[in-house]
């Protein structure tokens, strides 16, 4: 399998997962212009991609699905809440509903869907499969049984890094902003997502990528800074962790 993030944050969120015969979309939270430039900077053909799978109805999430979706002629993956909450493609025929821990094959790729805790209809995260498993993991408030499930078995991990926990205090949002999240149903700190791989990551895991940065409540730096010591407090466990931005995507990763 190969990986890249295409976009990760508040203004957008992409990640592009293949194998040899296909590929698929988690989130398009950018637009179809941007997914087509960014794919093609990485000498990927769009016309590979058979899938789009959306993890809740928030806008950075799936904001260019429908103009993608009909470009391309591919379904959409959602949950019915996640459908009903929105209006997620204006050609029906390519809706997919699927249930929140749903499993779907596609020419040799496994693709789970798990559920979160965050505000929204029906949020999920998902994991996806060949001989091994990639596990996307955003927007969540807190590491529930299935995020600890899903980080504790994959090889390959992006996981939320929202916000650095004092930028978050000391920074321009209003009380109810921050209140929201730094709760169950938020978005999970630089702290929080280490500390989760720290105490649930198996030695396999070998890659991981920061992903879902705030703009204005945290930076790269401190987000691997935080990262990284919190996580070499374990022997014989180093991954090689980088960050995902908005702006450019990431490199193509062999899994």
């Amino acid at each position: 399998m190969e990986i890249s993030v295409l976009a990760s944050g508040s203004s957008g969120n992409c990640f592009y997962i293949a194998n040899d015969q296909v590929a698929i979309l988690v989130d398009v939270g950018i637009s179809t212009k941007q997914v087509i430039k960014k794919l093609e900077s990485l000498k990927i053909n769009p016309a590979k991609i058979r899938g789009i799978f959306i993890t809740h109805e928030h806008t950075d999430h799936f904001r260019g699905a429908d103009v993608l979706a009909r470009k391309l002629n591919i379904p959409i993956f959602a949950t019915r809440p996640t459908i009903k909450a929105i209006n997620l493609c204006s050609n029906k025929e390519l809706i997919r509903p699927i249930n929140s821990n749903a499993i779907i094959n596609m020419r040799g790729l496994r693709i789970e869907a798990f559920s979160k805790f965050h505000t929204a209809a029906d949020p999920v995260s998902y994991s996806i499969y060949e001989e091994k498993k990639i596990s996307i993991i955003t927007d969540a408030g807190h590491v529930c049984k299935n995020i600890q499930k899903n980080i504790a078995d994959c090889d390959f991990l992006c996981i939320e890094a929202n916000h650095d926990e004092l930028m978050l205090e000391n920074g321009p949002y209003p009380y109810f902003l921050k209140k929201w999240i730094k709760s169950d149903k938020g978005h999970l700190s630089n702290k929080q997502a280490a500390l989760s791989v720290l105490e649930y990551a198996s030695k396999k895991l070998n890659t991981i990528i920061l992903s879902h940065l705030s703009q204005t409540n945290n930076t790269p730096e401190i987000a691997l800074n935080t990262f990284n010591s919190i996580i070499k407090q374990r022997f014989n466990f180093s991954p090689n962790v980088s960050v995902s931005l908005r702006e450019n995507p990431t490199k193509i990763f062999k899994i």
